[in-house]
């Protein structure tokens, strides 16, 4: 076996042990770690070969595009299917939606408290960057943000027209109880790409590679 895959599989049961231990308080950061380290390396693999990548065997998700908020130093990959399980590990894509940095409006969800914290400093004007599953970069700037009821909102499943970004989390974000109704929707454009990622983020995703929903809401 090589050092590669033997890395990889090491990850994985780390992984596997943290989500057999939930109950234990010391298995959660490793299990975040864990998780993170091959969330990372699938999303590098499916650049690679320009295919989906599972990142561990068992997982029901994968990797379908990387977000960069240059500002905030942020730099994260979405993962396919915004469920509950899916959010746990990161930012999940909502099924029904066109995927990131397509035509039409994406819409991205992420918990308040873990990889969705930063949109408490976004304002209108924030950019942000999308890497698709292609390889190609998609640049956004933030137009609007929005605290909506999440029981009687809803977000257009629009599948055409300019590429538009809604990245969606609970708010408010010092909540004592999870689980409220209230969302805080951020609404991106598309504008002309740039072709440059801010060296702060892409810092941060160099180190990370070297340690390394329904319609509802």
């Amino acid at each position: 076996m090589s050092r590669k895959s033997l890395r990889r599989l090491t990850l994985a049961l780390v992984l596997g042990l943290g989500l057999w231990q939930v109950g234990e308080g010391l298995w959660i950061p490793a299990k975040a770690w864990a998780a993170q380290q091959l969330i990372a390396r699938a999303w590098d693999e499916a650049m690679a070969t320009r295919g989906p990548v599972p990142p561990w065997p068992w997982a029901d998700t994968t990797p379908m595009a990387r977000l960069v908020v240059p500002a905030l130093g942020v730099d994260q990959i979405v993962l396919a299917h915004a469920t509950g399980r899916t959010l746990a590990f990161g930012p999940g894509h909502l099924d029904g939606s066109p995927p990131p940095g397509g035509a039409g409006l994406s819409v991205i969800s992420g918990h308040r408290d873990t990889n969705f914290r930063f949109l408490a400093d976004v304002v209108p004007g924030t950019s942000l960057r999308i890497q698709r599953a292609d390889g190609a970069w998609v640049d956004y700037v933030v137009r609007e943000i929005q605290v909506v009821d999440g029981r009687t909102a809803r977000l257009p499943l629009i599948g055409n027209g300019p590429s538009l970004l809604a990245l969606t989390t609970c708010y408010p974000f010092d909540a004592l109880t999870p689980g409220g109704p209230l969302r805080l929707v951020a609404l991106a454009e598309a504008v002309p790409t740039t072709g440059f990622i801010a060296p702060a983020a892409e810092a941060a995703r160099n180190h990370a590679n070297l340690s390394r929903h329904d319609r509802n809401w």
